[in-house]
């Protein structure tokens, strides 16, 4: 009696475990067609699609029917091609749909409705350069969608030198030449994600080498002197003063002057109440490399 209990059991436990497996499958068939419904294309098919000709691509022309107009021809720097019977060609700025169609309307008067065929053997135009601290900088093919960190990564990451601030230099349509600024303790210990831009192509990613820079803080700190800091930490006059041990007791908030050159080398004095950058009615101050803080004995 006790066997034939434990048979129906592990009938009815075979079964139940038949059925889940049967609504997994079927749950992960219905993801699977939807997945595809909104991404018919794969992400290299999108590429191809909708990638722009530009200078020192590599481009197979074929057209059905005529074999001696089939051609492998690399962009010229202005963005043209040189094919027989049809000459100069401007195919710089269009996808390849776009010039099969050209192409096509081109050849009309030799061969009607032709079938001309464009693939894309090398993607030149497409690159990026990546610079500074990184393990393997230089020049890397931009392919399909990639990230600022997915670029990074492909040179082998960051050094230990990386500066906390990196930049992306990207020309624009007019020709000027943007500096995009990424904080990357916001990006990699924060999680902003909203800093891991698109890269697009002919970006210039530039990891900056860290260096120490020194500030001095004198005066009324109770350990007074030079203290060096990271250059890409941008530390400000409240973490100068703690660095240097805090205010003595007979500090005063009020008498701090930074000493700071301009750029002319003319020295500038920033008159400061700590006070107010304590209760939060003024920005703290950032320090740049060799200010001289001086905090004052009070009076009182």
């Amino acid at each position: 009696m006790e066997r034939k209990k434990r048979v129906i059991i592990f009938l009815c436990l075979l079964l139940l475990a038949s059925f889940s497996f049967l609504k997994a499958q079927e749950k992960q068939t219905i993801v699977s067609e939807s997945t595809a419904q909104e991404n018919p294309l794969s992400a290299r098919e999108y590429f191809i699609r909708e990638y722009v000709i530009g200078p020192r691509d590599l481009l197979e022309i074929k057209v059905f029917e005529l074999p001696e107009f089939d051609q492998t021809v690399r962009v010229s720097e202005n963005g043209t091609i040189t094919l027989p019977l049809i000459g100069n060609v401007q195919v710089g700025g269009l996808t390849k749909e776009k010039i099969e169609k050209k192409l096509a309307e081109l050849l009309d008067k030799y061969v009607k409705n032709a079938q001309v065929s464009v693939f894309i053997k090398e993607y030149q135009s497409s690159r990026v350069a990546i610079i500074g601290a990184v393990e393997k900088p230089g020049m890397y093919e931009l392919v399909g969608r990639q990230t600022l960190l997915q670029m990074i990564s492909q040179a082998g990451g960051f050094k230990e030198n990386a500066a906390n601030e990196i930049y992306v230099l990207r020309e624009g349509q007019d020709g000027n030449t943007a500096s995009i600024a990424i904080d990357l303790e916001d990006l990699l210990l924060n999680g902003n994600q909203k800093l891991n831009i698109p890269i697009q192509p002919n970006d210039v990613i530039n990891v900056p080498v860290d260096r120490l820079i020194t500030i001095y803080v004198f005066g009324e700190v109770r350990n007074p002197g030079a203290i060096q800091v990271k250059m890409s930490q941008k530390v400000t006059l409240l973490q100068a003063i703690a660095q240097a041990g805090g205010l003595s007791e007979n500090a005063s908030k009020r008498g701090i002057t930074v000493k700071r050159k301009d750029k002319s080398g003319k020295e500038i004095n920033i008159q400061v109440n700590l006070n107010e950058i304590i209760k939060g009615k003024k920005k703290d101050i950032p320090l740049k490399e060799g200010d001289v803080v001086i905090v004052k004995e009070s009076i009182f």
